[in-house]
């Protein structure tokens, strides 16, 4: 490799290793640092070695936030696949334009701020909101429904804000199907069940999978939405973080979990991998 060569590499890289390192890494390591410090009485920091942050994760209350975050996670990221697997498969019969003019509909409304968004919610879901209107003149309930301030505001809100990072790779493995192999299967006779069973599944689970994985991790953390949607009422692991930060004002404790939600997330992504592979084997078969 010339030296020519190496000083442009250095130069083109630079920007990206001095980002990752001063807004990234360097924050990481001092969270890691704090995970294993104490916490006095007045908020402050005691920089003295201990275990007992992480030995706290595992408390029975902490534990049934791990469990209720997931849970909340799982939900949105099944309802996502419930919304972006028939809109690919449908979006995909159609021309080519219509599918990039669809993508891109989709894709407009989330260049709004996240949080903005969010707020637009409580707007058709508050009692006296939209939805609920609507719902009410035309007969179908007689008192509003409790739409928001709960689980189910979050899981709407989680779902809506995380629905891109899944109709984006389920689309992208669903118009890749090779057509030959749908015609192939009609000639032979087999039925619509047996054609989607055998070839439709095989060839885009792993899209469904990446896409479960892009929507499952985020919604773990996303407390502005629980905030929001939630009123507070719900906690996640993202507001444990926040409040141990913020309120509580102990961050060896909010570092440890944080860490340990990071471990989590690494776990997930080694599964992905791991099973990743073979989706994709079995997508090609």
């Amino acid at each position: 490799m010339k030296k020519g060569d190496r000083f442009f590499k250095f130069i083109t890289l630079s920007p990206i290793v001095i980002y990752t390192s001063l807004l990234i890494l360097l924050p990481l390591i001092y969270i890691f640092f704090l995970s294993f410090c104490k916490n006095d009485s007045y908020g402050g920091i005691i920089y003295d070695f201990t275990l007992s942050n992480y030995i706290a994760i595992f408390d029975i209350t902490y534990l049934n936030i791990f469990v209720k975050s997931s849970l909340i996670a799982f939900i949105a990221t099944f309802i996502c696949i419930c919304i972006s697997y028939p809109f690919a498969l449908i979006l995909r019969e159609r021309s080519e334009n219509l599918q990039n003019l669809m993508t891109k509909l989709i894709m407009i409304p989330f260049l709004t701020n996240s949080l903005i968004r969010t707020y637009g919610w409580i707007v058709l879901l508050r009692k006296n909101g939209i939805v609920n209107s609507i719902l009410i003149t035309s007969g179908l309930i007689e008192n509003p429904l409790s739409l928001m301030y709960n689980n189910l505001g979050i899981i709407i809100g989680m779902s809506y804000t995380l629905l891109p990072f899944m109709v984006l790779p389920v689309c992208s493995s669903v118009f890749k199907i090779d057509n030959t192999l749908i015609e192939a299967a009609r000639d032979l006779g087999a039925k619509p069940w047996a054609i989607f069973k055998k070839i439709i599944i095989p060839e885009t689970i792993s899209g469904v999978f990446n896409g479960s994985l892009m929507v499952f991790i985020p919604a773990i953390g996303y407390f502005f939405i629980s905030d929001i949607l939630g009123g507070g009422k719900a906690m996640i692991i993202g507001n444990l973080i926040k409040n141990q930060f913020l309120t509580a004002r102990n961050w060896p404790f909010g570092s440890a979990i944080s860490i340990f939600l990071i471990i989590i997330t690494f776990f997930l992504v080694w599964i992905y991998r791991k099973l990743g592979g073979k989706l994709d084997d079995l997508g090609g078969m």
